[in-house]
């Protein structure tokens, strides 16, 4: 389905906060080697990245980043810090974003892929894409009805993740 859409060099963008919030919506987990495999066979895939605030504490996080490295995702990861609000419950919330991040990639590859893939809903990123439209990209958002702002459906061809379910979900065992 994807490989429609597609022309040229793609490369890929992983938001991995917002699509874990996605995947919680749909119900099942994206199976990131399948997701690979999958754009692998289907389109010319140059690089492929995934961006997430991470716990070095916690280990089947750390497993995990590891793995993605080791079958070829370019993995960007900044430590999850603190921050204190006295109004809240908790005293505070957990946070780690990597936008800036994705975005310095993106451009700094730009010459790079003719189609710019984008898995976020975000529309911290509407910027982002009317900047590689600019630069004559194709660009794609890959995410659920119910997670992508209408900013980014204005400015990609939109790739609901349910349609790809059959692909690359996370088949346990």
């Amino acid at each position: 389905m994807i490989q429609n859409y597609v022309k040229g060099t793609a490369y890929v963008f992983i938001d991995a906060s917002n699509i874990y919030h996605s995947q919680k919506k749909l119900g099942w987990r994206i199976g990131f080697q399948r997701l690979k495999e999958y754009l692998t066979k289907d389109i010319n895939l140059g690089s492929i990245y995934f961006y997430t605030a991470y716990d070095p504490d916690y280990h089947r996080q750390r497993k995990f980043l590891d793995l993605l490295e080791i079958i070829g995702y370019i993995v960007r990861k900044k430590k999850v810090k603190f921050i204190k609000d006295s109004n809240l419950e908790e005293g505070g919330f957990h946070k780690g974003n990597l936008d800036v991040e994705l975005t310095i990639d993106a451009v700094h590859n730009c010459d790079n892929f003719q189609t710019f893939i984008l898995f976020s809903g975000d529309s911290d990123f509407e910027a982002l894409l009317k900047y590689m439209k600019a630069h004559r990209k194709n660009c794609i958002v890959v995410s659920t009805k119910d997670h992508v702002s209408i900013e980014l459906l204005k400015q990609a061809k939109f790739i609901d993740l349910k349609k790809l379910k059959s692909e690359i979900e996370l088949k346990d065992g």
